[in-house]
């Protein structure tokens, strides 16, 4: 399936910001055997004085950028075209807990799709109690890593509540669990957590989502989001596998992946560092647009 996908995030300050830094995670992935980028392309205004353009240590492409200048808003635009051919899911053949554990210590390798670096904490996800105990009380019945990853995101899409007003970025996971609201990110962190609670690998995706509008309806411009789901580290002989569990859902061709890390903070759209006074504000539109009559 092909897309284009346009973007714009907005940011207005209310007195000049003086001396802004920014990472962005805004330029889409190649994956071998799932998506390709055909174009894309990134722009800032206004123009920073200094931009570097490279991938981060998991092959996400970064833009780092810095405005010397007062700025009074900030835009960042990004058109690409992707050609997505998500792999069909494999048959299961993933191995149960204890097996996982012993192939993970015969995997010395930590470069950066190794599963080591997807176990242990990183900056928005720590070890949760509560997490594990569920995670373990809805994936009991389940043997093979594979069935426990399909077990855990569905009783998370039917316990949480899909509610943006619930949490904001900054939200650790065990609020939005506890509270059981919250967005996609939150869904992602938590099923995260609950996953490395286990002993299963695993990271977040940032990516957008194709949106279908009801029957008889136009598609609108600049309705759709920024989207995250979870990637699962089920054993060499599967390797890593995508599960949304914001829609119950394993991740195919309506999915289009942007970067991946071990929770938000690794792929977060826009984050850095400026001076100034008083407040801002911000504003998002996103847009993806199938340029394919069917599914190929």
């Amino acid at each position: 399936m092909r897309y284009r996908i346009s973007v714009t995030i907005s940011y207005d300050y209310q007195f000049p910001s003086d001396h802004a830094r920014n990472i962005l995670h805004l330029l889409p992935i190649s994956v071998p055997g799932e998506q390709t980028v055909i174009d894309a392309d990134l722009r800032i205004g206004p123009n920073p004085q200094e931009r570097w353009d490279a991938p981060d240590f998991f092959g996400n492409q970064t833009t780092w950028i810095s405005h010397h200048n007062p700025v009074h808003e900030i835009d960042f635009t990004l058109k690409a075209e992707i050609d997505r051919r998500a792999a069909p899911l494999r048959f299961d053949m993933s191995p149960d807990l204890a097996q996982l554990t012993a192939e993970l210590r015969t995997r010395p390798n930590i470069g950066p799709s190794s599963p080591h670096h997807f176990l242990g904490v990183s900056p928005r996800i720590r070890p949760n109690s509560a997490i594990t105990r569920y995670a373990r009380d809805v994936t009991g019945q389940s043997v093979s890593v594979l069935e426990k990853v399909h077990a855990f995101g569905s009783a998370l899409h039917k316990d949480m509540t899909f509610d943006p007003r619930a949490t904001d970025a900054l939200t650790p996971p065990e609020i939005a669990f506890e509270q059981k609201r919250g967005v996609c990110q939150d869904y992602a962190h938590i099923m995260i957590a609950g996953l490395r609670g286990l002993g299963v690998p695993a990271g977040y995706v940032s990516g957008f989502l194709r949106t279908n509008p009801p029957p008889g309806q136009p598609r609108l411009a600049g309705v759709d989001a920024m989207h995250a789901w979870v990637r699962a580290w089920c054993g060499p002989q599967i390797g890593w596998v995508e599960f949304d569990p914001t829609n119950d859902v394993f991740v195919q061709n309506d999915h289009i992946t942007l970067g991946y890390g071990r929770d938000y903070v690794d792929v977060a759209p826009v984050r850095g560092s400026m001076r100034s006074s008083g407040g801002q504000a911000s504003r998002q539109a996103v847009d993806v647009e199938p340029l394919d009559s069917v599914d190929g």
